[in-house]
């Protein structure tokens, strides 16, 4: 007998090998009508699937955390079906499965384009109804070389040759359409339903630009029509929020040719840098951050002893003097270290924190820079906290605490921080140190969660060379996920550039580098910020924060006093004294997102009074200029 053990406990015993979708039939009608694949001992399985032994097993349906990325691989195989029915002769090459999607890349006599996409879908939607079975086999290596040979499918043959020959291959089969994959896949082509193709775009063969250049078509699949709508509707959103189009709407910033990655704040960006930075400032001083200045630049050698050269060059910036080599900086901390050393510290000291706006240079891709989301120039409000072993939980529970309070005050969280999530980037292939120096390193981070009593994620893979990191990533107005802030414990760097103190046994000790960072990078998450509000700040971050217009000339001396008063209280207040009608400058002064608006008539003037409005159209009545001054203090004292 064979005995399959369910989630539930329940065990299940067949007399001969059964398949997944056979133990689903078992089990109901229902079941077997909804099983997307299987997972047998852990392991994803197709629903078809023979299970010759005692197992545990979970039926995949649409309720499965692993549904999505099933539905969406087998969605990329009904493209590549749907494109190679339409024009003969495309070749396919690969199509993985991404962030709410997939893309499948394919070489033709001619670029696709989007005009190409809507007779595409209704092919993808006409393989929907003709219900085909998917279907698994498995050849060697070299017969699967010589069947796609035969395919005229020279790219997927490639592939295939880069394998092992001892490697056994798993080819899917739908109808005529046939291609070399892992799985598994939903059992029949009608599990597929709500999806949508998004945009094409050009792709080198393996990432090389020496390569031919082929043709990637982009699409989106969910589990139903309400999530892919749901998906649309928050991609439309987005794209009236994309910060490159407020933030030249609102004459925030720009970006240029000359300077790739690199941006240009105009005064009412920077306006809302420095309330960031100031507020950030602000927290270093609370918590007991000392703030520094470090080079920009400095001599390859403390690179290469940081351990950057061997593990992070090929994303640096050099330049050379006198026939010396000299690194722009990328990150801050080797710095910070050489902060610490000037002077033995004793175990009293610790914890010593550093906090430093760096500025930093990374030698990101051209085809990875996105607005001032993704740049080659940033600053970071950048922090490490020279501590003990013992210290280190403390510390990262400490700053948990603040990075939760800055997000909420920022409105990146709700009040019960539901929009944060946290996860733990584990150890990565290329990193310095031994096992058992990680195991360390990762224990203290998941120890200090379980003691904030917060739940979180694993990464196996994502850690910093030199340590283990949580990170902060929140949901933002539209439900979109952004990583912000992180903090990294370092057992590595301090010992490699020599910092060290005096223990109680007045032994020599290399201390504990935590690496943490609350916004990470400034200009990110300024970005982010734009998007997450639309452009409408709240008062106390908008650059400006309330227009004084008047009616007719006689109250231009008016509305100059009253901007001089409130500008000497510290806010950020403009005056409009155009000739235009008050209902133009109203309009135009809503589209710039301005807080309130402060009108002026004789009234008014005659009374000391304003008329105040919010850019939402609320009219607030009258106010003295002392009420409005302390109506924006208060907002800005949260």
């Amino acid at each position: 007998m064979i005995n399959i053990t369910l989630p539930d406990g329940a065990v299940r015993q067949f007399a001969a090998p059964v398949t997944v979708a056979e133990v689903a039939a078992s089990i109901g009608a229902g079941l077997a009508k909804a099983t997307l694949a299987g997972k047998v001992d852990d392991r994803l399985v197709d629903a078809s699937h023979l299970i010759d032994r005692d197992v545990r097993l979970a039926i995949v349906t649409d309720k499965s955390p692993e549904a999505l990325d099933i539905l969406r691989h087998s969605t990329a195989h009904l493209l590549a079906q749907a494109v190679q029915r339409l024009f003969p002769g495309a070749q396919v090459t690969i199509g993985p499965v991404i962030d709410n999607g997939f893309y499948y890349d394919f070489a033709y006599e001619r670029p696709f384009t989007p005009e190409d996409l809507p007779a595409i879908e209704a092919e993808m939607q006409k393989i929907v109804k003709e219900s085909l079975p998917v279907s698994r086999s498995v050849k060697s290596r070299d017969e699967a070389v010589a069947f796609f040979k035969g395919m005229g499918e020279a790219y997927k043959a490639e592939i295939i040759e880069s394998i092992p020959a001892n490697e056994d291959l798993s080819l899917y089969s739908q109808g005529e359409f046939t291609d070399l994959c892992r799985g598994p896949h939903v059992p029949g082509t009608d599990k597929l339903r709500a999806f949508k193709l998004m945009k094409v775009a050009g792709a080198y063969w393996r990432g090389d630009h020496n390569n031919q250049m082929l043709s990637r078509i982009y699409g989106t699949a969910w589990l139903n029509d309400k999530d892919l709508k749901a998906y649309l509707t928050q991609i439309e959103e987005a794209e009236k929020r994309d910060h490159r189009r407020i933030g030249k709407a609102l004459d925030l910033f720009h970006l240029q040719e000359e300077g790739p990655g690199l941006v240009f704040w105009h005064p009412k960006g920077w306006s809302i840098w420095q309330v960031v930075e100031q507020y950030m400032r602000n927290v270093y001083r609370k918590t007991g951050y000392g703030e520094v200045r470090c080079p920009q630049i400095l001599d390859v050698s403390l690179w290469q002893k940081s351990g950057h050269w061997d593990n992070y060059k090929d994303n640096m910036f050099f330049t050379e003097s006198e026939k010396r080599t000299y690194a722009v900086k990328p990150m801050n901390c080797p710095g910070h270290v050489q902060v610490f050393n000037q002077g033995l510290h004793s175990y009293r000291d610790l914890p010593i924190r550093y906090g430093e706006f760096g500025a930093c240079h990374r030698n990101e891709p051209s085809g990875a820079l996105h607005g001032i989301l993704r740049v080659r120039g940033f600053t970071q409000d950048d922090g490490h906290i020279f501590c003990t072993e013992a210290q280190i939980e403390s510390e990262v529970r400490a700053f948990h605490e603040q990075a939760l309070e800055v997000y909420r005050a920022f409105g990146m969280s709700g009040d019960s921080n539901e929009n944060v999530q946290i996860k733990i980037a584990l150890r990565p292939d290329s990193r310095l140190g031994d096992d058992a120096t990680w195991d360390k390193a990762e224990d203290a981070l998941r120890n200090a969660l379980r003691a904030s009593g917060v739940e979180w994620q694993e990464l196996p893979g994502e850690g910093a060379f030199y340590g283990p990191k949580i990170e902060y990533h929140l949901k933002d107005a539209i439900g979109r996920t952004w990583q912000l802030g992180t903090m990294q414990v370092d057992f590595m760097m301090p010992g490699r550039l020599g910092a060290e103190y005096v223990d109680e046994h007045s032994q020599r000790r290399h201390p504990v580098m935590l690496h943490r960072a609350i916004v990470g990078s400034m200009e990110r998450f300024i970005g982010i910020l734009i998007e997450h509000h639309a452009g409408l700040f709240p008062a106390w971050l908008a650059p400006i924060q309330a227009v004084v217009m008047n009616i007719t000339d006689s109250q231009a001396d008016y509305v100059d006093d009253v901007r001089k008063t409130l500008a000497n209280q510290g806010f950020r207040v403009d005056a409009d004294l155009r000739n235009e009608k008050i209902g133009y400058k109203i309009r135009e002064h809503t589209l710039q997102r301005v807080p309130y608006l402060l009108v002026v008539g004789d009234r008014e003037k005659d009374n000391g009074m304003l008329s105040v409005r919010t850019r939402g159209g609320e009219d607030l009545g009258s106010m003295s200029v002392d009420d409005f001054a302390a109506r924006l203090r208060q907002e800005q004292a949260g």
